[in-house]
């Protein structure tokens, strides 16, 4: 999995979750052994039929770290957040997956386009964004 996916699947499929109330997907039953494939692709994979509230769910996220994180500027603290790998090399890739063309080196200068791309990605794919992260 890419680490844009993971970064969505952890916003999105966090707001799925929330909506229908569940924690986790539901176990597996006879009626739906594992080798029949389910009907409808987890939550994660489909579009948000309703945009997602992207400043609320990593804000719970953050909270639920127990760390201080800048998320809304720091795309470090922002990986924190979702609980995904925030090495140089895992952001080197994150910025690959993007279409960085700058300095890979200058980890200050891609960081902040990530941020942003990111913010700008998600909001692309049914994320409710605040403007002030959309266009810093």
């Amino acid at each position: 999995m890419n680490i844009f996916n993971a970064i969505k699947d952890a916003i999105f499929g966090h707001a799925a979750a929330a909506s229908t109330g569940a924690a986790q997907p539901a176990p597996k039953s006879a009626i739906n052994p594992p080798s029949t494939p389910a009907a409808v692709p987890p939550p994660a994979t489909r579009a948000p039929s309703q945009p997602v509230d992207v400043a609320a769910i990593v804000d719970q996220a953050a909270a639920r770290s127990g760390q201080k994180l800048n998320w809304r500027t720091s795309i470090v603290d922002l990986l924190k957040a979702l609980g995904i790998d925030s090495s140089l090399d895992a952001r080197k890739k994150l910025a690959e997956e993007l279409g960085f063309d700058g300095d890979n080196s200058d980890s200050a200068t891609m960081n902040v386009w990530l941020h942003k791309r990111v913010m700008q990605k998600l909001a692309e794919n049914g994320g409710k964004v605040p403007d002030s992260l959309l266009h810093s």
